[in-house]
């Protein structure tokens, strides 16, 4: 079967009478992926016409495969949308764009931070301006647009009435070095609300401090899956050692899923004993109907293969001569 063309797609989508499911919709993805100027264009001469609940259909299809395949870009065809009048699709153009990291997006996402009337919209700007400070403290991005973003989520995070919006500037500060910063953090952490501390564990995450190693092991045996969920992903982030045990058990007595796989991944962030062992024998209790676990699992162990690696490599590289004391 050919490849369809642009204006297959656009017919697709305009036409109600043609079901939306994944299998439909995955014909076209590629067609949104690195879009040129000339049909970027084109889309938009029609997009008013289609159908919003085929428009939010679509989105939320491009996103979910953009996180299996890394190599689509929508930046082309998101862009736009992020003044589209419906609230969703600015919603979606935003988590199509996480992985932009252009400057020229900066002032849009800042302005939709501040000012969108849309709660949901609002937070994953939010959100998006953490990987910008994360740019930032790379050096990728400038130091003026830095400071931006970051005075930005400090004004959200100490004085916005909406809980949502402070959680989500205190999650994406996690990653700033700014001195006001860890109080921040404290201070949701040691709010009693689940989601309060489920953000305070995922800031605590992105610093890479292990000052934070107490709480970030705590957090671990929570009973609310929020809060493990991000002290899961904090320990991998900050390779915690300490957190092997309990990651090690939580692949035995772990209900919730996503708490599951992402104990998975970070064991093979932290690596050490027992880690491979434990994932190979999880993987012989799969069968073979089940792919997808089997796949994520085979992905994990390669991930291993990599930390290894690099601890190998450190290992041989390592001078006493130079340590510090």
């Amino acid at each position: 079967m050919s490849r369809p063309t642009l204006q297959e797609a656009l017919d697709f989508l305009l036409d109600e009478d043609k079901d939306m499911h994944d299998g439909s919709l995955f014909r076209y993805t590629k067609i949104f992926s690195d879009l040129t100027p000339t049909q970027q264009k084109t889309l938009s001469s029609v997009w008013d016409e289609i159908p919003l609940s085929r428009k939010h259909a679509l989105l939320a299809h491009l996103k979910v495969e953009l996180e299996i395949d890394l190599l689509y870009s929508f930046d082309v065809f998101a862009r736009p949308l992020l003044d589209d009048e419906d609230a969703i699709v600015r919603s979606f153009a935003i988590r199509l764009l996480e992985e932009y990291d252009g400057e020229d997006l900066i002032p849009r996402l800042l302005e939709i931070a501040s000012n969108d009337p849309s709660t949901e919209t609002r937070a994953e700007a939010i959100s998006t301006l953490g990987f910008y400070i994360y740019y930032g403290e790379m050096e990728e991005i400038s130091a003026k647009n830095l400071k931006k973003i970051e005075e930005t989520l400090l004004q959200i995070a100490q004085h916005e009435e909406k809980a949502k919006f402070k959680q989500r500037a205190v999650e994406a500060l996690g990653f700033s070095s700014r001195k006001e910063v860890p109080a921040l953090i404290k201070e949701a952490w040691e709010r009693d609300a689940a989601l309060w501390k489920a953000s305070a564990v995922s800031a605590m995450g992105r610093s890479y401090d292990s000052v934070w190693e107490d709480q970030i092991l705590e957090a671990l045996v929570d009973v609310n899956e929020n809060i493990r969920l991000a002290a899961t992903k904090a320990a991998g982030n900050l390779s915690l050692a300490t957190a092997r045990p309990i990651l090690l058990q939580l692949l035995t007595e772990e209900n919730d899923e996503i708490v599951l796989k992402a104990a998975i991944w970070s064991l093979t962030e932290i690596g050490g004993e027992d880690v491979r062992e434990y994932l190979h024998a999880l993987l012989d209790e799969y069968g073979d109907e089940e792919e997808e676990q089997i796949a994520y699992l085979e992905d994990a162990l390669a991930n291993l293969d990599f930390t290894e690696d690099i601890q190998q490599f450190d290992i041989l590289n390592y001078d006493p001569e130079n340590e510090d004391y």
